[in-house]
């Protein structure tokens, strides 16, 4: 995977909610901030969700779908899907020793 679409920079968490929402199917901007305030308590401002998803629509990790109204849906890629599995795998690892870490404190 290139730097580029490992690197979301300050944008990351953002970004991996937008994943994590169209990880179970296409959803447009209104859908994806409802969903993501349910999974994760994170309110998302319209701002901060179309800026992620113009940064992952760059970086070929989602991509626009044929809009049948004024809502555009959005599906992950494969290259999408790839990128959430490893993030998510490291941050369960990660997560597992920190876990461990506080444990044994």
């Amino acid at each position: 995977m290139s730097r580029e679409k490992d690197d979301l920079g300050r944008y990351h968490s953002p970004a991996l909610l937008i994943l994590v929402s169209l990880a179970n199917g296409s959803k447009h901007g209104y859908a994806m901030m409802e969903d993501i305030e349910d999974i994760s308590g994170v309110k998302l401002g319209p701002g901060t969700l179309y800026g992620a998803i113009s940064r992952l629509e760059s970086r070929g990790l989602i991509v626009p779908l044929d809009a049948d109204t004024r809502r555009r849906p959005y599906a992950l890629t494969g290259e999408g899907r790839r990128f959430l599995q490893t993030e998510l795998d490291r941050m369960q690892s990660w997560s597992a020793e920190g876990l461990q870490r506080l444990a044994n404190t």
